[in-house]
């Protein structure tokens, strides 16, 4: 092998190129993200935008991981240790009983892309650090790997997440049509149309006889049969999004004309927003699977089947909700005469509907990995080795990765996003951003006005009606003081109604606007056209 080449001795159009070549990438790839973000702002689309945050956070931790490797890896390959504590049990190939050590072992069984290169390289660092007896506690070249499996798993996990917005999108678009027609009976239904409400019926009563019709369904073992093989055959249908949604509305007596797909669109981004990202439980998760796969576990293939058991699980409970609203429904209608959803938390395992989204986010970390893990044998082994010597064992993994990929993306997230909305509360999304801006505006100023004059009525004088000036034991005896405490009185019952119609907090479990919708529109200061617009778009 030739003789490594210095920088000094290296021609300095060759050094451009390679400079060049580096930052025009980087450029690229920022800018793609800045007018990305800069679209995502134009159109109002904050969630999705706090999601590309996240996802910028994430290239950043990555890229200071491989920054930090790459000048890290030259002293942690100078640490030595024992041979005899480096036992080749814990290693993720199996070690041929012969005269070679699992080092050499390793790099004479394992043909790589630079295969002379790191032999040499290997036997040097080892003479040069390490005196008789002891090994490095890392090698070189495993920092190396280590180091493009870091970057692989970067790439993937976030192609995974572009993937999957994307993928759920197309399918909650796809029911746009089904919110139009639900529209239009709403607006018949309110002029008095008797087609409409014949519709709305008929609507419900095929939601309940799908769901009901069948002899398990009320079965309460054989019912999770039901809802296993559902899954693979059916989704949610016409019926089943006009049930749900009026199930939504009846129960948090919105209008019938609200718009509850572009809700659900915008509970997705705030889902998605939550799923993005790597967080400290899903490293360490990571971290204890490169701990526990040495030889004879197979855990990496064992783990490939995961994602697709907890996707058929959340499936299944999903498709258990929605039989038994319909079931409820119809056992509801048999003994009082009435149709209505009784929607709640409990109808989610342990009360907690985000529990099924923390299942979905690890659903997404461990497809990222799976398939990071097989990119990264594809690029550094050439040869038999364990990560590569069953071909049987790669198809299964890559088919299973991929197809629950899909899956997850295409029907598990979307379903997820529709049915966790029979819970008992409803997110803050339920008004855009506009109209929670326009309602927090208006409640401001009406505290500002309320306070206002509250003030400017207590530094009047109190004078009597025949102008004189009262004394304080007059005042604190009657006279103007019934008027201040009566207009102070008023100016209460004006807060109480505002602060009934709005509140400004939100709740940290389940980030739900506490606001008055029932009750009508609220009234609002005219001072504002924006906060108009944002007003009067709440009752469409």
């Amino acid at each position: 092998m030739d003789k490594e080449v210095s920088l000094e001795l290296t021609p300095t159009w060759a050094l451009v190129t390679v400079v060049v070549v580096m930052v025009s990438l980087g450029f690229f790839f920022q800018g793609s993200l800045k007018q990305l973000a800069k679209w995502l702002d134009r159109t109002k689309r904050k969630a999705l935008l706090s999601a590309l945050d996240k996802i910028k956070e994430e290239l950043m931790v990555f890229g200071l991981l491989s920054l930090l490797m790459g000048h890290w890896i030259v002293f942690v390959a100078k640490i030595c240790v024992k041979t005899s504590t480096l036992n080749s049990t814990f290693y993720p190939c199996a070690v041929k009983k012969n005269n070679l050590t699992p080092g050499q072992h390793v790099l004479s069984s394992v043909k790589y892309p630079n295969d002379s290169f790191v032999k040499e390289l290997v036997h040097k660092q080892k003479n040069e650090y390490c005196p008789e007896g002891q090994e490095p506690f890392v090698s070189h070249e495993s920092l190396e790997q280590l180091h493009r499996l870091m970057f692989v798993l970067g790439a993937t996990h976030v192609s995974y997440s572009f993937i999957a917005i994307a993928l759920a999108m197309i399918k909650i678009y796809s029911w746009r049509t089904w919110e139009n027609q639900a529209k239009t009976m709403a607006l018949r239904s309110v002029l008095g149309s008797p087609e409409a409400a014949f519709d709305e019926t008929r609507q419900l009563s095929t939601f309940i006889s799908h769901h009901t019709s069948h002899p398990w369904s009320q079965h309460r073992v054989l019912v999770w049969l039901l809802c296993f093989s559902r899954q693979f055959w059916s989704s949610i249908n016409q019926a089943d999004y006009m049930a749900l949604r009026l199930g939504f509305i009846s129960k948090h007596q919105l209008p019938l004309t609200y718009d509850f797909h572009n809700y659900m669109l915008r509970s997705m981004e705030e889902e998605f927003r939550d799923i993005v990202g790597i967080s400290a439980p899903l490293w360490i998760y990571g971290i204890c699977c490169i701990f526990l796969e040495f030889h004879g576990t197979d855990l990496y293939f064992w783990l490939s089947f995961l994602p697709a058991i907890l996707i058929l699980l959340i499936g299944t409970k999903l498709h258990r909700v929605v039989v038994k609203l319909a079931v409820e429904i119809m056992n509801s209608f048999r003994r009082l005469g009435n149709r209505q959803f009784n929607l709640r938390d409990e109808l989610f395992w342990f009360g907690k509907p985000r529990l099924l989204l923390w299942l979905i986010q690890f659903i997404s970390f461990q497809n990222a990995f799976e398939m990071s893990t097989f990119i990264w044998s594809l690029w550094e082994i050439n040869g038999s080795s364990c990560f590569m010597d069953n071909e049987t064992y790669i198809v299964i993994r890559l088919v299973c990765g991929a197809v629950t990929q899909f899956w997850f993306s295409f029907i598990t997230f979307p379903l997820y996003i529709i049915i966790t909305q029979m819970g008992a509360k409803f997110k803050k999304t339920v008004v855009s951003e506009n109209v929670r801006k326009s309602l927090h505006g208006w409640q401001r100023r009406v505290k500002a006005k309320q306070s206002s004059s509250t003030s400017n009525l207590l530094a009047l004088p109190s004078t009597t009606s025949l102008g004189s000036s009262m004394t304080d034991s007059e005042l604190s005896r009657g006279g103007s003081s019934t008027r201040v405490e009566d207009k102070s009185a008023a100016l209460q019952h004006q807060e109480a109604s505002t602060s009934q119609a709005v509140t400004n907090g939100t709740s940290q479990d389940n980030e739900t606007l506490e606001v008055s919708l029932g009750s009508g529109t609220p009234c609002y200061d005219s001072s504002s056209d924006e906060d108009d617009a944002g007003v009067h778009d709440l009752g469409h």
